[in-house]
């Protein structure tokens, strides 16, 4: 039986982020390295950032994203450009993922990117296949990404409710 895990949390719903930072913050107060790569998130705010370094190095954040714009409201050249950087994040990924050098990796929002034709999902597919023996891998984003879901261990699919109008 493998120990290994893969993780999704996706849909439309609010608190994927905060679910799998928290398991990886659990992680980490258990004595494991985390590491987190944000795909297609806003620019931290000081407060934010000053936060993520305390979790150091238990605990690392990675971000390749140049532009602090939402990537939709960036002009084409701009695109290309955070295409590249978040190629480079994926190759990051891909490198820890390989070498081992952590036993939780938290891909935040990387799911997103097969819906803006980034990243093919069969790519994600093959970072899923390098998960080695006793590591978690936790992939995020509002895409649901069905095709993933057999070769994972647990899908958390995220909602938002249907609110009634109360009089």
């Amino acid at each position: 039986m493998s120990d290994r895990k893969v993780h999704i949390y996706c849909g439309s719903g609010a608190g994927k982020t905060s679910a799998a930072l928290g398991k990886g913050i659990r992680e980490a107060s258990m004595g494991k390295s985390v590491i987190v790569i944000q795909f297609l998130k806003e620019k931290y705010t000081d407060r934010t950032a000053e936060y993520y370094k305390r979790l150091e190095p238990e605990l690392r954040m990675f971000r390749f994203q140049k532009f602090p714009e939402n990537y939709e409201s960036l002009s084409e050249r701009e695109r290309e450009d955070e295409c590249r950087n978040i190629k480079n994040g994926l190759n990051f990924a891909r490198k820890v993922l390989v070498t081992g050098e952590c036993d939780v990796l938290i891909l935040d929002e990387i799911l997103g990117l097969t819906d803006r034709g980034i990243v093919p999902t069969e790519e994600l597919r093959g970072l899923i296949d390098s998960v080695g023996e006793g590591m978690e891998l936790y992939l995020t984003g509002t895409s649901l990404c069905r095709e993933l879901w057999p070769c994972v261990d647990e899908v958390t699919e995220m909602t938002t409710p249907y609110l009634s109008s109360v009089k």
